[in-house]
């Protein structure tokens, strides 16, 4: 696969050329490998495209639930057509290993699927009122032209669950991608437009930063959805708040495993092994640190030093790879700096140390890396968010211990427990402050029919996925209806 995708956006029913700076998206497995190129968007291609949403918005909003759903429908039909062949892409551009690509392709199908049922449930409510003859109703209404902000580590599937419930609920859109992942967007823009979707509904705008920036700051946009950094994510959130603009974030994770001294050792190994790489650990939800009870450390971690070394890394599209590279050569540098800094405060595990010669050393990779680190320095390992395959480790005495340093973070978005113990898994669900509790599964992972999001420095606004995704793409009136 050696084609390159000529990079366009999609502004008011028309794919055309940016007037940006030139991009190059690049196969993060074989950098050599040019996978897209073209002018990003600019400025001008920013308010031509919300122009198009406002401009859309008064039909769309007015057109049949149903009607509406039709076209969810007929695009989630042809992602899944086209799993394999997306998927392949998604692999190629993103890094992602060819099976959890594939999957990814079929999952943002089924969201799609999912939103375009929601819209036959329910939306209001009837209340009595204390007047003769008048009832009180609550109505759900779109919001408007939402900004759509979108990462590189799952390029299908977070699309789906931003943009399907902001269609599905008679909203129009603006949506600017992650750089790396220019492709992906272009085909699920594609699915929709194939569907039926008319001009302006949906306005796709590549491009850098300051394509998000633009977005971001313009007069016309009524509602930010975002995932990404904390630190972006809050800027982002104070920028709209100075502006009355209601504002979605996804922010970012220090996901913990705690691993209690009855819990079942060989699944816990496997799950924090799957929870911490896959994706090469580029997952908000990954498992980067864990806690595991002093009577079983030393068990725990030579099973886990094991299954860690036999995890296969290589090209992305390869058969049989557990592990692909991380997005670009800014990500594989930094995560294997903080690497090289925690050999003077940690003890390795696992530390293969980077890939110096052969075609590892010309992509993106990282090997899986365990290290444990001490109670009086854990380092940057434990507290910052990585974005790699890399497991801090931390032994304690006590369930009580564990459920503190599962939340000695100031991230608060998931977190797995291990035990065979009720009693323990019910004072997790109780004690441990995150937005999401897995008991005997990996931290990672995220079903479409339920709430999604963290607390503290993981999120800010209402949560994502399921029927909560209602709660942010409308707004609610109030009506007092009299004969």
């Amino acid at each position: 696969m050696t084609d390159t995708t000529l990079l366009q956006h999609l502004i008011d029913g028309r794919w055309v050329t940016g007037g940006g700076e030139e991009l190059v998206d690049v196969n993060p497995s074989r950098p050599s490998d040019i996978v897209a190129t073209g002018p990003g968007a600019d400025h001008a291609d920013v308010d031509r495209a919300v122009a198009a949403a406002r401009a859309a918005f008064a039909s769309w909003s007015r057109t049949p639930a149903r009607a509406r759903a039709a076209v969810l429908r007929g695009a989630a039909d042809i992602a899944a057509a086209h799993a394999e062949e997306w998927g392949a892409e998604l692999a190629r551009e993103e890094g992602k290993t060819l099976a959890e690509a594939v999957a990814e392709v079929g999952h943002g199908a089924n969201i799609l699927r999912y939103h375009a049922h929601d819209v036959e449930r329910p939306s209001g409510e009837v209340y009595e009122s204390p007047t003769r003859g008048e009832r009180i109703l609550v109505v759900r209404r779109p919001v408007g032209v939402i900004g759509a902000i979108t990462p590189f580590n799952f390029p299908f599937s977070i699309p789906a669950w931003k943009l399907a419930p902001a269609l599905a609920w008679g909203n129009t859109i603006v949506w600017k991608p992650a750089t790396f992942v220019p492709v992906l967007a272009m085909r699920f823009a594609q699915a929709l437009q194939q569907a039926g979707l008319p001009d302006g509904v949906l306005n796709l705008v590549n491009g850098t930063a300051a394509v998000g920036e633009a977005l971001v700051a313009h007069p016309d946009i009524d509602a930010v959805t975002f995932t990404g950094s904390t630190r972006v994510g809050r800027a982002i959130a104070a920028q709209l708040a100075a502006r009355g603009v209601p504002f979605q974030g996804e922010l970012g994770g220090k996901n913990a495993a705690l691993v209690l001294d009855d819990a079942d050792l060989e699944l816990a190994v496997e799950q924090v092994a799957v929870g911490a790489f896959r994706a090469a650990g580029q997952k908000c939800t990954a498992t980067s640190r864990v806690i595991v009870h002093e009577a079983v450390a030393d068990r725990f971690l030579a099973a886990l030093a094991e299954r860690t070394a036999a995890a296969r890394v290589g090209d992305a599209v390869a058969d049989g790879i557990e592990v692909g590279p991380l997005v670009d050569a800014a990500a594989r540098d930094r995560v294997n700096a903080a690497l090289e800094r925690a050999s003077g405060y940690a003890r390795p595990v696992v530390a293969p140390g980077p890939y110096r010669e052969g075609p590892l050393s010309e992509g993106f990779f990282v090997p899986p890396s365990v290290f444990e680190v001490p109670e009086s320095n854990p380092g940057e390992l434990w507290r910052e968010e990585l974005f790699g395959p890399v497991v801090a480790v931390r032994r304690v005495a006590s369930a009580a211990e564990g459920f503190r340093l599962v939340d000695d973070s100031d991230y608060g978005l998931s977190a797995a427990i291990f035990t065979t113990d009720l009693g323990r898994a019910l004072a997790a669900i109780e004690e441990v402050r995150v937005g999401v509790v897995h008991v005997n599964s990996a931290s990672a992972g995220a079903d479409l029919h339920v709430p999604f999001g963290g607390n503290r420095g993981s999120a800010l606004g209402p949560k994502e996925q399921g029927q909560a995704a209602r709660e942010f793409f409308t707004e609610t009136a109030t009506v007092y209806l009299r004969g």
